[in-house]
């Protein structure tokens, strides 16, 4: 009598808990959010065809260490590699130059291109260059040498600084020869300076 009823149980739960979890996955897709194929794929505006044409990497650092011992940084928004054509060049580029004394200097440009023959980089489009000893300055373009630490401007530079405001025809920040280690951010080519007193 009690193997009959056992038997019956297992029976019952045989066709039971199947019909139980067609119910409960049942139950899970129709309750489920419905997906909108049209967000499905956020970055679909790409140009891929424009991507394979003219390839370019998104969001590039660099990190490596100049001769002298400087430490040298770069970031860009947006990178294209060189072509037959055209040299490697970035967007929206900004550098970092930590020289061994503790110095920082910092650059924003708007453009740059690698001359990876001569180790070095052009910025241009309006480039702004910070110190920690409290200069900043505007310039067109600046020159940086990767190999060493050199940043030397192609045309006028405006600054101001902590003795006050500063115009003059070009700038040099190099390692001084005389004395490595040491390094000298040097005003030329007709200076220019509004003093202030305090400063």
């Amino acid at each position: 009598m009690a193997a009959d009823r056992h038997t019956r149980v297992v029976g019952w739960l045989k066709v039971a808990l199947p019909l139980m979890a067609l119910a409960v996955l049942a139950t899970l897709f129709l309750l489920a959010d419905r997906i909108d194929p049209e967000a499905a794929l956020p970055y679909a505006e790409v140009d891929v065809a424009d991507r394979a044409r003219a390839p370019r990497m998104t969001a590039p650092s660099y990190a490596g260490t100049t001769s002298d011992g400087a430490s040298l940084t770069l970031a860009a928004d947006e990178a294209r590699p060189a072509a037959p054509s055209a040299p490697a060049a970035a967007r929206r580029l900004v550098m970092e130059l930590a020289t061994p004394d503790g110095g920082r200097t910092e650059l924003h440009a708007a453009e740059a291109e690698l001359q990876r023959a001569e180790a070095r980089i052009l910025l241009s489009g309006g480039v702004t260059v910070s110190t920690d000893t409290g200069y900043r300055l505007e310039t067109p373009e600046v020159l940086a040498r990767t190999d060493r630490s050199r940043l030397e401007s192609r045309g006028a530079v405006t600054a101001t600084g902590p003795a006050g405001d500063l115009q003059a025809g070009g700038m040099v920040l190099s390692e001084q020869p005389e004395a490595p280690g040491t390094y000298l951010l040097v005003f030329n080519q007709g200076v220019r300076l509004v003093y202030r007193p305090g400063g």
